[in-house]
């Protein structure tokens, strides 16, 4: 019996950062550890074209990106590791999608439909400054996730939208053509960390309140004492469900160490001792990925030899089904 295929997207453009690890990295990494399921983690590098057109940005985030997951202990052995653009097979599939996707189907994408509305609010033509990668991008999308025929797609509720729409282009693919496509399925874990950043809201580069996960021990030492606090004194009780630093240290801790650091708070622990106790918790954990991850970033020739043995394996799949493909649409050698 053939194992569930599930296809994780990494986005390749910005720093990781400790809500990245907790909210994504770290359980993508945990359910690829099962024997039931057979995981694709790709790295998109031509979406982040859409938003990033700085080429030393693009490399160098790819880079990071790659190499934290590895450091963080994904098995590029037992997984399909690979990035997007060494799959020469997916944009080729992509303008076969695009050729049977309805133009009012891209109409109905959200982040096109935003950047229409921001334009329309400043007075702007609608299609200021909208590129056609950012208004067909969920074809690449589906083409990503129908390449390998994957079963579930791990995404945020933003993202259920593009997988719904890799769902439709199949189907219509599949009637047209006949069957060569999965139907995918999005999976949303609803109980997946969100992580507070610095300034009590959400963790997130665009509110630039992020903890980077690979800080020297000196600046997350730092990062962590930015941590936005109350005024409460010494000896006064502090409430643990509304304060980021206990958010944090429950995304880190154990079960026990998360009563036991809940009494502390009831107690009235100093706010400066339990910033330094989160420091020691979250270095400890990050302490050998963070050797690990600064080796490969110092060689990345071996970053890019994991990445071409993620291709090899992908393309054993991408290879065939292109393939096929290209001969359901009439492309194939005469007589």
């Amino acid at each position: 019996m053939s194992r569930e295929r599930v296809l994780t997207g990494i986005t390749t453009s910005g720093t990781p950062h400790l809500g990245n690890y907790v909210g994504a990295i770290r359980p993508a990494i945990e359910a690829s550890r099962s024997g039931d399921v057979e995981s694709f983690f790709f790295l998109a590098d031509y979406h982040a074209l859409i938003k990033c057109q700085d080429p030393d940005r693009v490399n160098q985030s790819t880079l990071e990106i790659a190499a934290a997951w590895i450091a963080l202990g994904l098995d590029t052995d037992k997984v399909t590791f690979y990035r997007q653009s060494d799959i020469p097979e997916i944009p080729e599939l992509t303008w076969l999608l695009t050729c049977m996707t309805a133009k009012g189907l891209m109409n109905r994408a959200h982040a096109y439909k935003g950047a229409v509305h921001a334009n329309q609010e400043a007075g702007e033509d609608d299609d200021t400054a909208i590129s056609m990668g950012l208004f067909s991008y969920p074809i690449l999308m589906a083409a990503d996730i129908l390449m390998f025929n994957a079963h579930r797609i791990p995404v945020g509720r933003d993202q259920i939208q593009h997988v719904e729409m890799a769902r439709d282009i199949a189907q219509r693919f599949n009637h047209h053509y006949g069957e060569h496509f999965v139907l995918p399925a999005a999976q949303v874990d609803e109980d997946s960390a969100i992580l507070q950043g610095l300034d009590g809201r959400k963790m997130s580069k665009s509110y630039g309140n992020t903890i980077p996960l690979f800080l020297t021990e000196k600046k997350l030492k730092k990062h962590i004492n930015k941590i936005k606090t109350n005024l409460l004194e010494p000896g006064e009780p502090k409430d643990p469900d509304t304060s980021a630093v206990f958010q944090i240290w429950q995304a880190f801790a154990s079960k026990s160490q998360v009563e036991a650091m809940r009494v502390e708070f009831t107690n009235g622990i100093a706010w400066g001792e339990a910033k330094r106790q989160l420091f020691d918790l979250v270095n400890e954990q990050l302490r050998e990925p963070r050797e690990k991850y600064l080796q490969l970033m110092e060689n990345p020739e071996k970053v890019e030899a994991v990445l071409q043995q993620g291709a090899v394996k992908a393309r054993q799949h991408s290879a065939s089904l292109i393939a096929a493909v290209r001969s359901a649409v009439g492309i194939r050698p005469l007589g």
